[in-house]
């Protein structure tokens, strides 16, 4: 088995933590893996959110033994996080798995322009907070007869579909960085950002991104210089 070397125990700690979160949402969860050099690209796709979610991991080195290759395969969540070892700081890669559709789309590597009009992480949490708070009062407002999956998602579409100040990013986006844990109490507007790139926009911070795609611009496909295996 292949075997990642981490470049510390907290990098180590931090991957399993993002996989434990992916896993909470999807216990099938699958993502798919990309290393060059000393870096590390988790990809994963929570099905609550809807959006693409990037977790960047330090290595020691690229692979045991010094193999002078690249790394790129989709592989079992679960499996990934059980050969996670923190104390060690490695983590081996399970048999690559048939990746799910997703995994054949990536946002594309470069090209990324900031946006402007980001708020604030305090802002930003504030927003998910109350649309969290809005969501369970129209729900609890709802008869009985009417708390159905359909219209529980027709609530949520609402909510979580609208947009932040204007930036064409969806609240959803932000809800998904807060609960993957990339938008974390403590970071400032510098360590924040939105950027955009064809079809993408990607919230990022140090922790993580998140990638969704713009309504009305699907399709562009390898136009827009977009990771297609």
């Amino acid at each position: 088995m292949t075997v990642l070397h981490l470049a510390d125990e907290t990098e180590a700690a931090d991957l399993a933590a993002y996989l434990s979160r992916l896993l909470h949402y999807d216990r099938g969860a699958a993502v798919r893996l990309q290393a060059a050099g000393t870096a590390l690209a988790v990809f994963g796709r929570p099905p609550s959110f809807e959006v693409l979610a990037v977790r960047a991991v330090r290595l020691a080195k690229p692979y045991e033994d010094g193999l002078a290759v690249t790394l790129d395969l989709t592989v079992s969540a679960g499996e990934l996080l059980e050969s996670v070892d923190e104390r060690a700081a490695t983590a081996g890669v399970p048999a690559a798995v048939t990746g799910p559709p997703w995994a054949g789309v990536l946002p594309p590597r470069g090209g990324w322009r900031p946006e402007p009009g980001l708020p604030a992480p305090d802002a930003l949490r504030a927003t998910v907070s109350a649309a969290v708070r809005e969501f369970r009062s129209r729900t609890e407002e709802l008869a009985p007869e009417r708390r159905g999956r359909t219209e529980l998602d027709r609530i949520g579409r609402d909510i979580w579909s609208r947009e932040i100040a204007g930036t064409g990013l969806p609240v959803r986006a932000v809800h998904a960085a807060q609960s993957l844990g990339f938008l974390r109490p403590g970071a400032g507007p510098e360590d924040t950002g939105l950027y955009s790139s064809g079809a993408w926009l990607r919230l990022r911070t140090p922790y993580g991104s998140v990638a969704v795609r713009r309504e009305g611009r699907q399709g562009l496909g390898a136009a827009l210089g977009f990771s297609v295996r």
